[in-house]
Order: C-alpha cells, then structure tokens, then sequence
C-alpha cells in the first residue's frame, strides 16, 4: 500500500472538515527573526507523517482546507490586523476547528477576534513560557498580544496561561495576571500534575465562554526539543507534553482555533523544530477526529 501523508489530506477548495491558514508575520518581534518562514516550513514538514497513528489503531480520514496565507508579510501587527481577522473568520464560520500558522506571537489577537464574538464571549487558552503583557505603549508586539486583548475587552476571567517559565518573566508581569485574573499555572504545575489535569482545571475556569481559542506558543518546549524557538528556555515543557495538551484540546468541541506561533525556521537544527510542528498538526487533526 502506497504511503499516505497528512499532506494528503489537503485540498485547495471545496467541503472540508477543518481548515488550515498561515500569518506569516515577522514585523513587532522583541528578537527580530524569520518567523515569517514557518507556515511553509510546517507545509512542508506534514509531508513526512503518515495518516495512521499506531499507537491507537486510527487512520485519519479528515479532509483538511488549506485556505493560504494572510497578506502580512512585513507588515506592522496593528497592519496585519485586519487581514489576519480577514482571513481566519473565513474559515472559522465554515469549519469546526481551524488552525492558524503563524508568524510571531502578535497573530493571537487578531485571531481571538476572528471568532466573530464578543470578547466576553471567549476564551482563551495560552501555552507559553511568557506572560505576553508587556505593556502596549510601544506598539504591539509579538511580547504583548494578551495585554493588548485586555485592553481591547478580554476579561481576565477567559483567559488561562499554562507552562509559565522561571526567569522568563517580570514580577509585574505576574502581578498584572493576577490582578486581571487569569488563571496561571507554570510549567512546575504541569510537570507535578500532569498535563491533562491542568488542561481539564483550564477548561472549568472558562466554562462560561461560548468560544475558546487556544494559543500553542512553541517556545513553550524545551530549548534542547525545539531550538528554532527564540524564546525557548532550558527547563521547559516536553515535546510529548506539548503533543498530549494538542490532542486533549482539539477533541473539546468548544475549541473553536488554534494557533501555533513563535517558530523561527532559520535558528532549527536538523529539522527538530519543524518535525515537532508538524507532529502538532498531526495530534491536532487527532484531537479533533475523537469529537
């Protein structure tokens, strides 16, 4: 039998079960890179796994729509805005879950307002090593998309951050977090825990939300599993983690978008990064299949 990709599973127009879209955005990052790059890198990668996972005994079946890129490339976040919200609430009216490849970081706001909702009426999920609250004053940034959703009307309440790192962050950065709210678990929380418990506790907080989004911010992994992440630490999440929070997330029907960010395909090595990208392309699709 001929080898069947998750590429496969990609067609250009016509019915689909889920969608796929790119924002590759760059401009407003704190570590200028190539983030830019890594919608096509992850295009690329999903050419190297196969639809059977053998673990559970499952074919993926889906019929994935490959929707293109936003037209963000070296644009400003607050330029890039409209045409990320553009593009995304295309696929988000007519497919059940859609995945959104970034570009930086600064792709999650416009993505939270891509589901069409009022912001009290979303969620949203964050795995990151960073509080992403950097204060808005000089622009938007890929180091403050959850300060500028604040601002723009985002109830502390909605909003989770899981896998927080040690010294990657600023005191006031925690302080603001609690203070709005949110609810914050570190990568600590996760290791001693286990994933799916916080996840599940995550989920709970923002029970009250029609629409959840949950931001994958990569960088969230291990230096040592996912070099082409700027912003990766020694000490972070492991890749299996990562991949485990990806499947039990996608199967919540409530999970409307997601978002993987933060990928510099320029700083990878042998492949590692972009291998993990489309493994989380994969335990997405999985996630999904299970609802």
């Amino acid at each position: 039998m001929s080898w069947k990709s998750i590429a496969d599973l990609m067609v250009e127009a016509g019915a689909a079960d889920v969608a796929l879209v790119g924002a590759p955005m760059e401009a407003g990052s704190v570590t200028p890179g190539r983030c830019d790059l890594a919608p096509a890198t992850i295009r690329r990668a999903l050419r190297r796994f196969s639809t059977y996972d053998v673990e559970t005994g499952a074919e993926l079946s889906l019929r994935l729509l490959d929707a293109g890129d936003a037209d963000v490339v070296g644009t400003m976040p607050s330029d890039g805005f409209a045409p990320i919200v553009n593009a995304v609430r295309r696929c988000t009216i007519d497919h059940g879950l859609t995945l959104l490849l970034g570009g930086n970081n600064a792709v999650t706001r416009p993505g939270a307002h891509a589901l069409g909702l009022p912001l009290d009426k979303v969620g949203l999920i964050t795995l990151d090593a960073h509080f992403d609250l950097r204060e808005t004053d000089q622009g938007l940034g890929n180091g403050n998309p959850i300060r500028a959703l604040l601002e723009d009307g985002l109830p502390g309440a909605n909003i989770c951050q899981v896998g927080l790192a040690p010294f990657a962050n600023t005191a006031k950065m925690h302080g603001d977090a609690r203070a709005a709210g949110i609810g914050v678990w570190t990568i600590a929380d996760c290791r001693q825990r286990g994933i799916v418990p916080v996840l599940k506790d995550a989920l709970d907080r923002i029970g009250h939300a029609e629409a959840v989004m949950v931001d994958f911010d990569i960088d969230v992994i291990d230096r040592s599993q996912c070099p082409g992440a700027p912003g990766a630490r020694p000490g972070g999440m492991p890749v299996d983690m990562f991949f485990d929070a990806a499947r039990y997330l996608a199967a919540d029907s409530r999970v409307r978008l997601v978002d993987l960010t933060e990928f510099d395909p320029s700083l990878d090595l042998g492949e590692i990064t972009a291998l993990a990208a489309g493994r989380w392309v994969c335990e997405i699709l999985a996630g999904f299949a299970r609802r």
